[in-house]
């Protein structure tokens, strides 16, 4: 779309705001910008016929501020996106995005006052029409779940995890998926909490299980010697069998206990402490490794460094992605990271998804790193291919950091 046919809206309470923005954006070849300065006069035009596609908002307006327009825009169906603009900190420009992000608005991010006209430039570029809204997800019964477990149509991919400094692939994370008849490929949020609710999620570890440890062989023999990393629920922890049950599948499989990760998520972990503690250390002494996985999103997550011996710490994404970018993120990697070097666990880096993450991380010495700029989860017939691509990449990106 044409940057003229783009309606935006800025919403300030200071006029002199609005003559600076509105010249910036014009500049920028938007001419199509008004100007409010309240959250009253605001919602006329979101109400209008052809409401702004982009709002440019402050926050510390009087009368309503930021934060109540924003939930106003959710009661009045808004369905474009908004970039904040104000002079607040950015703990509370960080929070706001969130809050903007929770109510499903589109948000494009934030910029301080003054405003940068290249900052105000890239970002206003990242304007997209709104998307019309996904159908509701496939809702499915628990009947439905216990025939594709029988019927052998859960399927893993993998997602490779590579060894910071030298960038070679050391490992994969399991992530399961529902190759339904049907609906095609069904992904585990529509599915997992079903297999908790009814009784099916030992059954569907399982299975998941064991075709991990299948494929770790599979690979050992075609000369790969990597490591599987496997998502354990809570739920799995209700059995005290079930240390005896990884044992057992990793003995069939022909796979070292060594070569075997199993993920908890940490937000999750300890709602009983007896069942958890002794299935994870029964696993442990056994030479199976712990992860602690999305570490830094839960409330318990120094006790259960504390409680339990993992071997492995998997920074959350949400402290990697753009942390470079954010102040707060940043420090909370730089906490976790260092965390985790002085418990002598190997660190995760989850959600490496662009040239500056990946930076990151190595420049800081994470241990290892997994997301999208590395490689998207595959199918585990892909992975020897997608290695050779990966291998002359990594030599790539290791020369132009020099």
């Amino acid at each position: 779309m044409n940057a003229a046919d783009i309606r935006i809206l800025v919403l300030d309470d200071e006029p002199f705001m609005h003559k600076l923005l509105t010249h910036m954006l014009g500049g920028l070849g938007f001419t199509d910008v008004s100007a409010r300065e309240s959250g009253l006069d605001a919602l006329e035009l979101v109400d209008a016929p052809e409401p702004p596609d982009l709002i440019l908002l402050d926050l510390n307006m009087p009368g309503m501020d930021g934060i109540e327009f924003v939930r106003e825009l959710v009661e009045h169906h808004y369905t474009g996106s908004i970039i904040l603009v104000s002079g607040e900190d950015e703990r509370v420009l960080q929070t706001t995005v969130q809050l903007v992000m929770a109510h499903r608005i589109s948000v494009l991010g934030h910029l301080g006052k003054p405003v940068p006209l290249a900052q105000l430039s890239a970002m206003v570029d990242k304007w997209r029409p709104a998307v019309a809204p996904l159908a509701a997800d496939r809702v499915f019964e628990p009947a439905d779940l216990r025939a594709a477990i029988d019927n052998g149509e859960l399927v893993n991919y993998y997602q490779p995890k590579v060894d910071v400094r030298s960038g070679t692939v050391v490992g994969v994370e399991t992530l399961v998926r529902w190759q339904h008849p049907v609906e095609g490929l069904v992904y585990p949020d529509q599915f997992i909490t079903l297999a908790e609710e009814h009784g099916l999620i030992l059954d569907l570890t399982g299975v998941v299980l064991a075709s991990a440890m299948d494929q770790a062989r599979i690979w050992h023999e075609q000369g790969l010697h990597l490591r599987v990393a496997v998502n354990l629920s809570m739920e799995t922890f209700s059995s005290v069998t079930f240390a005896n049950f990884v044992s057992s599948a990793a003995n069939t499989a022909g796979v070292a206990p060594q070569d075997v990760i199993l993920e908890v998520t940490e937000s999750r972990l300890m709602l009983d402490q007896r069942a958890p503690l002794e299935i994870l250390t029964r696993l442990r002494l056994k030479r199976f490794r712990l992860s602690i996985d999305d570490f830094g999103t839960g409330h318990s997550s120094f006790t259960q460094l504390r409680d339990i011996p993992f071997d492995e710490l998997k920074i959350d994404r949400s402290f990697v992605h753009g942390a470079t970018r954010d102040r707060t993120a940043l420090a909370m990697y730089h906490a976790s990271l260092d965390l985790g070097k002085q418990l002598g666990m190997e660190v995760v880096a989850e959600g490496v998804e662009d040239r500056d993450d990946w930076d990151l991380v190595r420049r800081t010495h994470c241990d290892i790193a997994q997301g999208y700029f590395i490689a998207r989860p595959m199918p585990a017939d892909d992975l020897v291919a997608w290695i050779e691509v990966w291998n002359q990449r990594r030599v790539e990106l290791a020369a132009s950091a020099l």
